[in-house]
């Protein structure tokens, strides 16, 4: 006859946990996860936190430089003039293009994509975007504060050069508010949107 299952394995409370030092089960102290489609991601463990601490960030530090502000500036310059060359393309469709082409390609790299490609810190970022990640989560910073005034400057630019098109305006307006500043505005800060099949749920409070 088998020898009956032996019972869970129990920890020892350390010391001043437990005054009359009795055995209590290892308890689960993984985070849950949301399976809501809007969520909020919960905030760091202080060993997530120290790991983030350990090294600079070098997936979000270079957006301090100066240089890396240029070069946004540079990207819709090249945006411009690669759709001033396609033809049949009038000069109203062409900032509208660079707008749209903006707004979205930073929306992706700022907001969509999680985690750094360098392993560096012990997966701490895994779960933030590089938006989250910019001053380690400090709102207001010069940086943050630029790269919001850049999509609102350029639909500035796009309206005025598409003449006040009706149509363009509110293609160019919805996209800079709802995919360029809203996003970055605190009141979004680590909050997740989960889309069926295409986003998986966040870690949540």
């Amino acid at each position: 006859m088998p020898a009956p299952a032996s019972p869970p394995p129990l920890k020892r409370l350390p010391s001043g946990g437990s005054p009359n030092g009795n055995l209590e089960p290892v308890k689960d102290r993984r985070r849950r996860r949301s399976s809501s489609i809007i969520s909020h991601v919960e905030p760091e463990t202080l060993e997530e936190e120290n790991d983030q601490q350990m090294l600079p960030n070098m997936n979000a530090s270079w957006v301090d430089q100066r240089g890396a502000w240029a070069v946004h500036v540079v990207i819709i310059m090249l945006l411009k003039g690669f759709f001033n060359l396609l033809p049949g393309i009038t000069n109203e469709w062409s900032w509208t293009l660079t707008n749209t082409t903006y707004v979205i390609g930073s929306y992706v790299m700022f907001h969509l994509v999680k985690g750094t490609p360098f392993d560096f810190n012990g997966g701490a970022y895994d779960n933030l975007t590089m938006w989250e990640q910019i001053n380690d989560g400090m709102l207001y910073t010069p940086s943050r504060k630029f790269l919001i005034s850049v999509p609102i400057v350029l639909f500035l630019v796009s309206t005025h050069y598409s003449r006040y098109d009706l149509q363009l305006f509110l293609l160019n307006f919805s996209l800079t508010t709802f995919v360029a500043v809203v996003p970055k505005l605190p009141l979004t800060h680590r909050l997740r949107i989960t889309i069926p099949f295409l986003t998986g749920p966040a870690q949540i409070k």
